[in-house]
């Protein structure tokens, strides 16, 4: 029997766990849903023990439909949610809330105040990032606010913060070690990317004590090993971290300068590869750790929709006119174009480039001939218009665009949403066999880490692409295609919410 890796990719709605072959093929996959709880209206939590639950479910799933043998496990790799935010006591192992997500907009007030106190620009030198509740910091700062002695017992080291990837390392070795990779401290509003450490200034402007935070680590590297974890034996090494977006760009082995890829999941997520060399955008773009290996750290440049999948969840749950996600591409496949309509799925507000909160969603273009058929088409082109938006916006950051762009999550499944990407960009698109490329990523950096792969030259010949789309459409159409989406957004963002 072949060895092979446990990759687990603990997501906003659901934890998967994929067994990975030492040549990258999928011999078993697991995957539970978990609920998402709200609050009140902009607030999204989860309780972790019901995380962990799901990923011990996908777990014993993977491994059942794999049908090998634990003992012939190498190792575990770890990629999550970024920016969902944790706070448990070191003794006991249970939080003193429930996580705080990344789509929580409660600190919206909080970082208008830090933009008030003119340190945005501290905090985006320092960070990479702009001041946005998306952050981890802020989430942070409320809990010690917020929780009756939270922070008296974080002044006295008895509680921890991580990311869900230091949640997962915790509970995997028994309450050993309290880590984080560089990926995931440098989402916190907390990390400073050219030291490589955390930032005893920004923890100040937050009031957040020191002694809560995890070790950074690098990405590929044994940390530890499992203990007491049901359904695993003791001593499997977990030699791989990274959050899900950079590992994507890793499993897509966008390993040089100028190589991107787009995630199309629940929001959409473009990160360009920029080298050792960290890049500042002027276009409301992010600068962010792409992976730590050894003494090295690679950057990326990042630009993220916070609503693209979701936007075909809302047609089949508020809106009904589909009952399954993947029946929109039939749909819209009934229309040769959307007629004029255009959907600006600014559900949540507009991440980059424009950082509105308070834009709303808006549809444009109706006729009394509109259908279900394009406002599915419209949708569909949202999607893509909003990555090329953030495209347009980092090749002028970068100096150039992207030779090509990889896809991966589930909606990069969608022929019709890949052929009208690669038109609007005007670049060929790459799909690989697998789109689970956030799996893949810290599957190949465990690997990396425990000689599975001799080098990142031996990750990209294992790597496959399934299809290739070419773009067709002409200049022209591709400008009158823009300018529509441009008077449509505008439209979104001067509504009152």
């Amino acid at each position: 029997m072949p060895s092979f890796i446990l990759a687990i990719d603990q997501g906003t709605t659901g934890s998967t766990v994929v067994v990975l072959s030492d040549t990258a093929r999928v011999l078993g996959r697991g995957s539970r849903e978990f609920p998402q709880h709200f609050p009140r209206p902009g607030l999204v939590e989860h309780d972790v023990g019901e995380i962990w639950e799901s990923v011990l479910g996908a777990l014993s799933d993977a491994l059942s439909a794999s049908g090998v043998s634990i003992e012939d496990c190498k190792a575990i790799g770890i990629t999550n949610q970024r920016e969902t935010t944790v706070v448990w006591d070191r003794a006991q192992g249970t939080p003193i809330h429930n996580a705080i997500v990344w789509q929580d907009r409660r600190t919206s007030d909080r970082c208008a105040e830090l933009r008030d106190q003119g340190l945005e620009e501290l905090f985006r030198e320092r960070t990479g990032l702009v001041l946005d509740p998306y952050f981890s910091g802020t989430k942070l700062e409320w809990l010690l606010n917020n929780v009756t002695g939270a922070r008296t017992r974080a002044e006295a080291g008895e509680l921890a913060f991580g990311t869900i990837d230091s949640y997962l390392v915790y509970r995997l070795t028994g309450g050993a070690l309290h880590i984080t990779d560089a990926t995931n401290a440098s989402r916190t509003l907390l990390f400073d990317l050219e030291r490589g450490t955390w930032d005893e200034t920004l923890l100040g402007h937050l009031g957040v004590p020191l002694a809560m935070l995890p070790e950074v680590r690098g990405c590929s590297e044994v940390y530890g090993h499992t203990r007491g974890v049901p359904g695993l034996p003791d001593g499997i090494p977990i030699a791989g971290i990274a959050g899900d977006q950079q590992a994507a760009l890793f499993g897509q082995t966008c390993f040089a300068s100028g190589d991107a890829k787009c995630t199309y999941g629940t929001g959409a997520f473009l990160l360009m590869n920029t080298g050792s060399e960290r890049k500042r955008s002027s276009n409301g773009l992010l600068t962010t750790v792409a992976w730590r290996i050894g003494d090295q750290t690679t950057y990326a440049m990042e630009g993220s929709a916070f609503v693209a999948g979701s936007a075909v969840q809302w047609l089949r749950d508020q809106l009904g006119i589909i009952k399954t996600a993947p029946e929109v591409e039939a749909l819209a496949g009934q229309v040769e174009s959307s007629d004029g309509v255009a959907f600006v799925p600014a559900l949540t507000g507009l991440g980059a480039p424009y950082w509105d909160p308070d834009a709303r969603g808006t549809i444009t273009g109706l006729t009394r001939g509109s259908s279900a058929a394009h406002l599915a088409r419209a949708t569909l082109e949202g999607i893509a218009f909003q990555i090329a938006d953030l495209a347009s916006a980092m090749a002028e950051d970068v100096g150039g665009k992207a030779r090509r762009l990889r896809v991966d999550g589930g909606a990069s499944l969608n022929d019709l949403l890949m052929q009208f990407q690669a038109d609007v960009l005007g670049v060929a698109i790459d799909r690989p066999e697998s789109v689970e490329t956030t799996a893949l990523g810290a599957a190949y950096l465990a690997g990396l880490a425990v000689g599975v792969f001799a080098d990142l030259e031996s990750v990209a010949r294992v790597h496959r692409i399934q299809r290739r789309f070419e773009p067709s459409m002409d200049e022209q159409a591709r400008a009158d295609h823009l300018a529509r989406w441009r008077n449509a957004v505008s439209r979104a963002r001067s509504q009152v919410g």
